[in-house]
């Protein structure tokens, strides 16, 4: 057997398995019970500043003046 027809029953196959399976598991990961705390917390970055910085959340830190943007 000719190594492309090799490869290429490998990727028709088996890899496309694989990548279904990776493809479930990140969908999984995302929807995960405790995801929406976390995404709700990276959302909410862009309104941390030292003007009026965004209520702190379990261990988060304040913003120091070199993070923040005048």
């Amino acid at each position: 057997m000719e190594e492309y027809t090799l490869l290429r029953q490998f990727a028709d196959s088996w890899m496309l398995l694989l990548l279904f399976a990776f493809f479930i598991g990140i969908v999984i990961w995302v929807f995960r019970p405790g995801a929406s705390k976390e995404y709700k917390d990276t959302a909410n970055i862009p309104f941390r500043h030292a003007d009026a910085p965004a209520p702190l959340q379990g261990d988060d830190k304040p913003a120091t003046p070199k993070e923040a943007r005048p």
